[in-house]
């Protein structure tokens, strides 16, 4: 499935290093303020930016990663969400983030994440977290107002 992108799939943006420690096993729960609907496999686009959060440092130290040696900007690999959830401070360790991030956010589970063999470049680049990488979705088209306008 790696090799051969699927069109119909949804990628979920997700800054660096937590899309490194999703791939490892290492972060298995998303913490966002959003929840979702979503369940089964997605793809994880790597984020073009390195998370600025001081805990995203502590686990490069920790996890002895080199941020310069992560993919940016690429598909990364995919991962399944099997839930979400309130947040509970009981999720800090698999979120890999201190129970204070935890006030009115969600905990989306994963499960399954697979490292694609070489980071994969994208179709169509993100606008928000959701995206399709390889699937133009059509425009819905404006009504025009009575007064003319748009």
């Amino acid at each position: 499935m790696l090799t051969n992108p699927d069109p119909s799939l949804i990628a979920l943006g997700i800054q660096q290093p937590w899309a490194e420690l999703i791939l490892r096993g290492i972060k298995t729960i998303e913490v966002r303020r959003v929840p979702t609907q979503i369940r089964g496999t997605i793809y994880l686009y790597a984020s073009k930016r390195l998370s600025s959060l001081d805990a995203a440092r502590q686990m490069l130290n920790d996890e002895l990663i080199n941020a310069a040696d992560l993919p940016f900007g690429l598909l990364v690999g995919t991962v399944d969400i099997v839930e979400c959830r309130p947040s509970r401070q009981a999720d800090a360790a698999s979120a890999c983030v201190p129970e204070s991030y935890f006030n009115q956010t969600y905990s989306w589970v994963l499960e399954n994440a697979r490292r694609c063999p070489e980071p994969l470049p994208v179709r169509y680049v993100p606008f928000g977290m959701w995206f399709y990488p390889y699937r133009r979705l059509e425009a819905t088209p404006r009504r025009r107002r009575k007064d003319g306008g748009v």
